[in-house]
């Protein structure tokens, strides 16, 4: 009994056809009813009546459909589960992230990904939250570290929390510190010149929002860059930025990093995929490590 064998017997049995039950599993007609009588001369029993062109099932086929099926369904699984082992061995993760966690927290990640599975490809998208969920929602990565709330109009995704963490200002060790007593309101940016991210980051957005709820609109210096861009750009004296605590820790001593008073200003970070495609094998193994890692923070 080969599975080739109960495949078109599957096939028949559901089409209650020879010649359709042929074209569904694409082979000829002849070679399909020749590997029916084998099946048939093996177990010693017809499975189909032919009477008049009516294909039915004879008895013995009812006993053997349902097994039938389970057998190629076990089959089929244990294909899939030996691809999804090989896939580790091979294959690609598209991962997306913001621009501070490419260099806050995933760098130790990744490599830990790596040492495991030195065959899969880590293809890494920066991006604001904005730009990485439009890109999941046609499929252009696995995964990607967002930030929430999402967009109102985003597309259906499964987020699982990972961190929250603080936003403080950083400035530039040479100016003088901003603030009193090693802390600052968000009143007191009022008039302070600010560095600010491009349109589609979500600490633009938290930022502009908080001076807005003081009564007040935030004067830039300059914007539109990245994080690499803005933490430069206040080095270089330029002006100051409201910026996640990670990315201010890796910032280096020439920028000073002051705490915002009161409660502050937090972002909550999530994995994020597509509710509708499940992530491949390669994908899951390091969404595992990434919530097993989660870093203690704010």
């Amino acid at each position: 009994m080969h599975f080739q064998q109960l495949t078109y017997f599957v096939a028949v049995a559901e089409t209650r056809h020879f010649t359709r039950a042929a074209e569904a599993v694409h082979v000829s007609q002849p070679s399909l009813s020749q590997q029916i009588r084998a099946l048939e001369t093996e177990l010693g029993a017809d499975l189909f009546s032919r009477a008049r062109g009516n294909i039915t099932l004879t008895d013995a086929g009812e006993a053997l459909l349902p097994l039938a099926r389970r057998i190629l369904a076990d089959a089929e699984t244990a294909r899939q589960e030996v691809q999804e082992l090989v896939s580790l061995r091979s294959g690609r993760v598209r991962l997306g992230a913001t621009p501070s966690l490419c260099t806050g927290l995933l760098p130790d990640v990744l490599r830990a990904f790596h040492d495991r599975h030195p065959g899969v490809r880590l293809l890494l998208e920066e991006g604001g939250s904005h730009d990485l969920v439009r890109q999941l929602a046609r499929g252009a990565l696995d995964l990607a570290l967002v930030v929430l709330p999402l967009p109102a109009a985003s597309p259906a995704l499964t987020t699982v929390e990972l961190l929250r963490e603080d936003l403080v200002v950083v400035s530039s060790a040479a100016e003088p510190p901003p603030g009193r007593r090693g802390r600052i309101r968000i009143a007191d940016l009022e008039g302070a010149p600010l560095v600010m991210f491009r349109h589609g980051y979500n600490l633009r957005e938290l930022t502009l929002a908080a001076c807005r709820a003081e009564g007040f609109e935030p004067t830039f210096t300059v914007e539109g860059g990245e994080m690499d861009a803005v933490l430069g750009f206040v080095r270089a004296g330029l002006g100051i930025a409201v910026v996640p605590s990670m990315a201010a820790a890796r910032a280096g001593h020439d920028l000073r990093r002051t705490p915002l008073a009161g409660a502050g200003l937090r972002r909550t970070i999530a994995l994020a995929h597509r509710s509708d495609v499940a992530p491949p094998r390669a994908a899951r193994e390091l969404q595992r490590m990434l919530l097993d890692r989660r870093p203690v923070t704010g």
